[in-house]
C-alpha cells in the first residue's frame, strides 16, 4: 500500500490513470521467474575491468564479455507487445556479488536504438521508481516523453534483481492479497486489529521466504548498483548514462557512491532523501502528502485545514462502515487512503480525485475510490495483481535495517496525525508492519551516496512532490559532494518534473544531448 517503501513506486502515474474511468487496468506484467543458474558461461578467465563493487572480487570474463542477445519482445500478461523497435534481451549476473562464480540469475532489459545512428551517443538506462517497477514494461509506455533523447540515444531500461522478469519475488496469492486488503485495517484502534496487522506483515514475510528464499538476501539496491554497472559494461559504454525517477534516485546515488569513475550525464528526478531512515522516510512523506493536499484543496478553493478535517472525517465513517460499490466489494478505511493518495501523485489527476471525494461524500458509494486504488495496488478487472508491492517490500526489507516495533509505532502516532490528520496514521504504522519480522536481514539505516570524484549529476526536485519531497533533493545534492550534485529546482506539483515542466525538459535534453550543465540552484517556475 502506501507506506515508506510504496508511495515512492509510481513514477508515470498518469500513464496508469489514463483511461480509468473506462475500468482499472493492473496486472499487465509477466509472472515472476525466481530462476537462478549456475555459471553464465564456461570460461574461467578474469575480467581485466571488473565490475563489481570496490573491494570485492573480480567478475568472470564470462559474465563481462556477454554480448545481450536482442530479440522481439513478448507480450507480457494482459497486455500486448511494446511493437515495432523494441527488442529484449536478457543479461547473466552474480546472484552474490561476494561469489561471482556460483549462482547467476538473469536480468531483463529492453531498448529502442537511438534513430540517428551517426550520431549516436550510447545508451541511456532507466528506472522508474518503486522500489519494484518493472522497467521492461514501463518504458515503451512512457516512451513518447524521451523522443528527443531517442535520436541519439539508445533507451534502455529493466527490471532490476526482484522485479518480475529477473528472478522476481512472489509473496502471495491472489486471494491472500484480496483477503488482506478487505480485511486488515491498516491503521489499527484495537489491540485485535493491531495483533491482525502484524500477523498480516509477518504472514507476507514467510510467503516471501517459502516463494523466493533463495533470493530475498540479494535484492537490495548495492546489488542491483552492481548489476546496473554491469549492464553499463556488456552494453559497451564506457561510462553510464542514467535517468533515475524516485527509488532511480537511490539507486542512482548508490551507484555514483560505488562507481564515482564510471558516472556519465546523470539525471535525478522526484529524489529520494539519502539521509532518512525507515522513520525518516515515513516522516518525509506524511509531509509531502499533506502538502500536496492542501495544494490540491486550495486550488478547488477551499480552506485547507478545514477541507482536512472533512477528509479525516470521511475516513472514520468508512472505517466504521465501509462504501458499497457496484462490483460487490466494500470500500475500507485502507482502501479510502490508498484512492486518496494515488491522484496526488500529478496535478494533471486532481479532478479523479474531485470525483471520488464527491461520490463518497455525496452518493455514500465508493467505486471511484475503489479504482483508484486497485490501480495503485496492482489489482485488475479480474482480481489478478501484479507483484510490484511484492518486490517494493523484499528491496526495502533488504535494504533497512530498523525494525519498528508495534509499541514503537502506537507512540508515534501524536507526532504523525500532527503532521498529517489523514495520511499519518497509516504512514506511522507502516513502519512496523512493512517489515515485520522480515526473514532477511537490512544492509544499512540509510544508503550512501557521497560520490567524490563523479562527474555531475543534475538532481531535480519539485516544490510540491507528494511522494518524495522537495527537501530530500536538496540533501541528495549536498551529499553527492560539491562540483557533483547540481540542484534545479521546479516549482510545481507532482512526482516528477520532466515532461511536466518545459523549462526541466529543456534543462535536461540540453544536459543529456549537449553536455550543457545549468547553473547550481537554477529555478524553473
Amino acid at each position: 500500500m502506501v507506506g515508506h517503501a510504496r508511495a515512492g513506486a509510481l513514477a508515470g502515474t498518469a500513464l496508469l490513470l489514463t483511461g480509468l474511468l473506462a475500468g482499472c487496468g493492473g496486472g499487465t506484467d509477466d509472472k515472476p521467474a525466481d530462476r537462478t543458474d549456475r555459471g553464465a558461461a564456461s570460461s574461467p578467465g578474469r575480467s581485466s575491468t571488473p565490475s563489481g563493487q570496490p573491494g570485492t572480487p573480480a567478475l568472470p570474463a564470462a559474465l563481462t564479455s556477454q554480448r545481450p542477445d536482442w530479440k522481439s519482445c513478448k507480450a507480457p500478461t494482459g497486455g500486448s507487445a511494446p511493437g515495432a523497435g523494441w527488442r529484449c534481451a536478457t543479461v547473466e549476473v552474480p546472484l552474490d556479488y561476494a561469489k561471482p562464480d556460483g549462482d547467476t540469475i538473469r536480468i531483463a532489459l529492453i531498448r529502442k536504438e537511438a534513430r540517428d545512428k551517426g550520431r549516436r551517443l550510447g545508451s541511456m538506462l532507466f528506472n522508474f521508481g518503486g522500489p519494484g517497477g518493472s522497467g521492461v514494461s514501463i518504458l515503451p509506455r512512457a516512451a513518447g516523453s524521451y523522443e528527443k533523447l531517442n535520436a541519439r540515444y539508445d533507451l534502455v531500461s529493466f527490471d532490476p534483481r526482484g522485479v518480475v522478469g529477473s528472478a522476481g519475488v512472489n509473496c502471495r496469492t491472489d486471494k491472500e492479497a484480496e483477503d488482506a486488503y478487505r480485511k486488515v485495517d491498516m491503521t489499527p484502534d484495537t489491540a485485535a486489529e493491531e495483533a491482525a496487522f502484524m500477523k498480516d506483515g509477518a504472514d507476507f514475510g514467510t510467503g516471501c521466504e517459502r516463494r523466493s528464499g533463495k533470493v530475498l538476501p540479494y535484492v537490495g539496491t548495492t546489488n542491483a548498483a552492481r548489476d546496473l554497472d554491469l549492464i553499463r559494461e556488456v552494453l559497451g559504454d564506457k561510462k553510464l548514462t542514467y535517468f533515475g525517477m524516485s527509488y532511480g534516485t537511490e539507486l542512482g546515488g548508490t551507484y555514483a557512491h560505488l562507481f564515482p569513475k564510471n558516472v556519465g550525464r546523470t539525471v535525478l528526478d522526484a529524489v529520494v532523501d539519502p539521509t532518512a531512515d525507515t522513520i525518516g522516510h515515513a516522516r518525509n512523506q506524511a509531509t509531502g502528502f499533506q502538502r500536496a493536499l492542501e495544494n490540491y484543496l486550495k486550488d478547488r478553493g477551499q480552506d485547507p485545514k478545514a477541507g482536512t478535517q472533512r477528509i479525516a472525517r470521511l475516513l472514520k465513517q468508512i472505517d466504521k462502515k465501509p462504501l458499497p460499490t457496484t462490483s460487490g466489494r466494500e470500500l475500507n478505511e485502507s482502501l479510502a487512503i490508498t484512492g486518496i493518495v494515488m491522484p496526488l501523485y500529478a496535478k494533471s489527476n486532481w479532478p479523479y480525485l474531485t470525483q471520488a471525494l464527491d461520490e463518497a461524500e455525496k452518493s455514500g458509494t465508493g467505486n471511484m475510490l475503489l479504482q483508484l486504488a486497485d490501480a495503485y495496488n496492482g489489482r485488475d478487472e479480474k482480481g489478478h495483481y501484479d507483484t510490484q508491492n511484492h518486490s517494493q517490500r523484499a528491496i526495502s526489507c533488504a535494504d533497512s535495517k530498523l525494525r519498528p516495533t508495534a509499541a514503537e509505532a502506537r507512540a508515534m502516532l501524536p507526532e504523525f496525525r500532527k503532521l498529517s490528520p489523514v495520511f499519518g496514521p497509516f504512514l506511522a504504522w507502516d513502519t512496523a508492519g512493512w517489515c515485520a519480522e522480515w526473514p532477511v536481514k537490512g544492509e544499512h539505516d540509510n544508503p550512501e551516496a557521497s560520490a567524490p570524484g563523479a562527474g555531475p549529476i543534475l538532481v531535480i526536485g519539485t516544490t510540491g512532490d507528494p511522494a518524495t519531497p522537495y527537501e530530500g533533493a536538496q540533501k541528495m545534492a549536498d551529499e553527492l559532494g560539491r562540483g557533483v550534485g547540481i540542484m534545479l529546482t521546479n516549482k510545481g506539483e507532482g512526482h516528477g518534473a520532466y515532461g511536466e515542466s518545459t523549462c526541466v525538459t529543456s534543462t535536461v535534453n540540453a544536459y543529456f544531448l549537449d553536455g550543457k550543465v545549468p547553473a547550481d540552484g537554477k529555478t524553473c517556475s
